[in-house]
This record gives structure tokens, C-alpha cells and sequence, in this order.
């Protein structure tokens, strides 16, 4: 069980959501408090706790004089009430930078940069986060800005970590000033909100041998020169007539004096589709992000190489892609794995008939899942049920399995390789 996603179970996950709970009822009738929350600094919230508890204690006004004391504290915490509405900050605008992707468990950095355009310097501004998801946590404590004059632009830095992959649209960051003695803020400024993705890790994978006999299939990188399928250059050749004037090498006809032309052979690449297994009766919480990671790694390090992905298949849909030799991009490949959630159980007729109109143009499948601790289950009968039918339709299909344990040494294991979890959490380069 996830207690800190049960603590937020009546907290919308979405910006969206939450702005429909401030806007209806429940909000409005929690706006005086609210408003009282933001109003006092951390300091002065804990001074108004005290002063409730004094006030308890001071309900006794014939044999004890706290209610002195408590007098005092609640005139203090009024009158910096009173006095924040003279310190607004007329002029100042907030601005707030992250980046669009960030990756699980590692720290994401906020920049809040303040602008003053107003002819006042302001001092001692304090900058107040948004309240976090289940999953985020703040590492550093919030910027301070003693002094911003006119005309300056000031820079902080916040750091925060989230674990759990996918959209987050967090609420806006605000920056007030300090009323004296610090008991409360004056009218903030707001930010926009921000938006970033919390992709899967990359596991450090740095080779991979794929099954032998691969189908190369024709038409890599188009050429913004030429029309048609991609060409690779070859070399030079004499000129024959009717060769393309276009083709003509000026280099070489002025080393030698004859005209001489390039010549160009079809370009050949191979294709390769990657399948996560998210099936919920294989794949365990932990299992499924371990799965991902390494699937993250095996595309980065199949889009360094001379391959191409063209597909990458989760959650049993397909997404045609066409990453590698400088096409597409990986963050195409970790937008869609940020979201893969422990599905329904893997149909492999239905799998099959979806991949059917791609295998044609495929030289090799590559099938990443959870390795079975205990031995052969009926899951795992219809993984290999689905890998033989792969294979007999003349596709390669190469399964990559992670498990808990790295086999032991003379130990049987299942087809495919094996990678434990702790190898796709290290930072030791991995060849598959």
C-alpha cells in the first residue's frame, strides 16, 4: 500500500481538478482560512498555533494571568495583519523556468527569476512554493531575496524530487514581502503554473547483440536534394553519357581532366520494434519500472547505433515511431513510456494482428518483460507462444527479461537474457 498516495486521496492529482475544488463550494467556504494561511509567514503560523493553545490555557482568567500573554500574542499577529497591506510589491513580475522533462527520482531544478520594473526597492522577499503531489518532496528550502532594486532582475534556485512518472502541472509559486518582525507577508505576486513530464530512467545499456539473419529493409534518411528513397555514396566514376548532371564531382574532374560523376547505392537499414510487457498478472509495481527503464535504455542505445525504431508497442497499442541516425528523438520514446501504467492481461492474438501490417518492413522484435521467479507459469507459455508465432512469420524476436536475482552461475534459465534489477539501477555500462 502507497501511504503517501493514500494521504492525497482527496487531493485532485490535477491542476485542473483542483482549481474546480477552489472554485466550488468546499473552497469557498475554506477561503477565510485559507486566506489567513497565506497572510502569516511560516513563523507567524506557528505563533498562531501557540496563541490557540494559550488561548485554552488563559480561559482561567481568576487564578492565572496568561491571558496576558495571550492578549499580547494576538495583538502582535493582528497588527501584522493590519500593517501587510502597505508592503505590496507594485512593479515585480515572477518568472519561473523547468524543464519539460525530468527524470524519476533525480532532482529537478526550478529557476524563479523576479523581475522589478517599479521605481521602489523592495526588501526581504521570501518565494513560496506550490503544495506538492504524493510523489514530489522539496530538497531545498525556499529562496530569499534580501534586496531587489529597480531595474534588477535577481535568480534563485529551488530543487525537488518526484517518483512517480508521468504529467504533472503543479500550482503557481508566489513571492511576497516580510512585514516586520516577520509574522506575515504582504500582497503576493503569482507565477504561472508549470508543466513537466517524469520520464523512466535510462538504464545505462551500451550494447546489444541482435538475433543473426535480419532482414535490411531499403529507405533510410531522405535526402532534402534528392527525391525518393535515401542513396549512400559509394564513390566516382568516369562519366558515361546520359549520367545526371547533377551528379557531376568537380573535384575529380580537376584532378584528372575528365569529367567524373558520384555513384550512389541504395541505402539499407535495420528496423527494429521494441514491446513492453505491462501485463498486471506478470509485472510487479517495482517490476514494471524496472521493465521501463531498461526498455528506455535498449531504445537510447539501439538510436546511437546504425538501427532504426520504428515501433514501440505498450500497453498493447502500437505507435509507429522512426527514431535513430538523427530522425526522431528519444524523448518521442520516454513521452510514451512516462505513461505506461500495470494493464490488462496480454492477448496475443490481438497483439498479433495489430503488428501484422508492420512485420514486413521489420528485421527484429525486441520483447522486454518480467522474468518468472518460480519457474514456467501459464503467462509465460503465452509469451512464448507469442515469440513462436513471431518467429515463424520469419520475424527475429529477441527477449530481454529482468528479474530480481541475476541467475546463478550453471543455472537453468529461460530463452532470452536475463538483467537484474539491481544491474538496471547502476550506473556499470550493461551489453545485452
Amino acid at each position: 500500500m502507497n501511504l503517501a498516495r493514500l494521504n492525497h486521496i482527496l487531493i485532485p492529482p490535477t491542476k485542473e481538478g483542483r482549481d474546480r475544488l477552489r472554485d466550488g463550494w468546499l473552497g469557498r467556504l475554506g477561503r477565510p482560512g485559507w486566506w489567513l494561511y497565506e497572510a502569516f509567514s511560516p513563523e507567524g503560523r506557528a505563533l498562531a498555533v501557540l496563541t490557540l493553545l494559550l488561548g485554552a490555557a488563559a480561559l482561567d482568567v481568576e487564578s492565572t494571568r496568561v491571558y496576558l500573554l495571550w492578549a499580547a500574542l494576538c495583538g502582535a499577529l493582528l497588527g501584522a495583519l493590519v500593517v501587510r497591506v502597505a508592503y505590496r510589491l507594485p512593479g515585480v513580475r515572477i518568472e519561473l523556468r523547468v524543464p519539460a522533462r525530468v527524470v524519476a527520482g533525480e532532482p529537478v531544478r526550478f529557476e524563479v527569476l523576479l523581475h522589478n520594473a517599479g521605481p521602489r526597492t523592495h526588501d526581504a522577499l521570501r518565494v513560496c512554493g506550490p503544495f506538492l503531489p504524493w510523489d514530489g518532496r522539496w530538497l531545498d528550502a525556499q529562496p530569499v531575496f534580501p534586496c531587489v532594486a529597480p531595474a534588477e532582475t535577481v535568480r534563485g534556485e529551488v530543487r525537488a524530487r518526484f517518483v512517480d512518472r508521468g504529467e504533472h502541472h503543479l500550482d503557481v509559486f508566489s513571492v511576497a514581502a516580510l512585514v516586520p518582525f516577520g509574522l506575515a507577508m504582504g500582497r503576493s505576486v503569482r507565477s504561472e503554473g508549470c508543466r513537466f513530464r517524469v520520464v523512466p530512467r535510462i538504464a545505462p545499456v551500451e550494447g546489444m547483440a541482435l538475433p543473426q539473419g535480419q532482414r535490411y529493409q531499403p529507405g533510410g534518411m531522405a535526402q532534402a536534394s534528392r527525391t525518393g528513397e535515401a542513396l549512400e555514396l559509394v564513390g566516382v566514376r568516369p562519366y558515361r553519357r546520359g549520367d545526371p548532371i547533377r551528379d557531376l564531382h568537380a573535384l575529380t574532374w580537376a584532378r584528372t581532366g575528365m569529367a567524373h560523376v558520384r555513384e550512389y547505392h541504395q541505402e539499407y537499414f535495420s528496423r527494429i520494434g521494441v514491446i513492453v510487457d505491462n501485463d498486471r498478472s506478470v509485472t510487479s509495481e517495482d517490476g514494471l519500472e524496472a521493465t521501463l527503464s531498461l526498455a528506455a535504455g535498449i531504445v537510447a542505445c539501439l538510436g546511437r547505433g546504425e538501427s532504426l525504431i520504428d515501433l514501440l508497442v505498450v500497453e498493447g497499442q502500437v505507435h509507429p515511431l522512426t527514431l535513430g541516425r538523427s530522425l526522431g528523438t528519444l524523448e518521442q520514446a520516454l513521452d510514451l513510456l512516462s505513461c505506461v501504467r500495470r494493464g490488462t492481461r496480454l492477448d496475443p492474438d490481438d497483439l498479433l494482428c495489430r503488428l501484422e501490417p508492420f512485420m514486413a518492413e521489420l528485421s527484429c522484435l525486441v520483447l522486454v518483460t518480467e522474468a518468472d521467479p518460480h519457474g514456467a507459469r501459464p503467462a509465460d507459455q503465452v509469451r512464448s507462444g507469442l515469440v513462436a508465432a513471431i518467429e515463424a512469420r520469419g520475424l527475429p524476436c529477441q527477449v530481454v527479461r529482468v528479474a530480481r536475482q541475476a541467475p546463478r552461475t550453471g543455472a537453468a534459465v529461460e530463452r532470452g537474457r536475463v538483467v537484474a534489477f539491481d544491474a538496471i539501477r547502476g550506473e556499470a555500462a550493461l551489453w545485452l
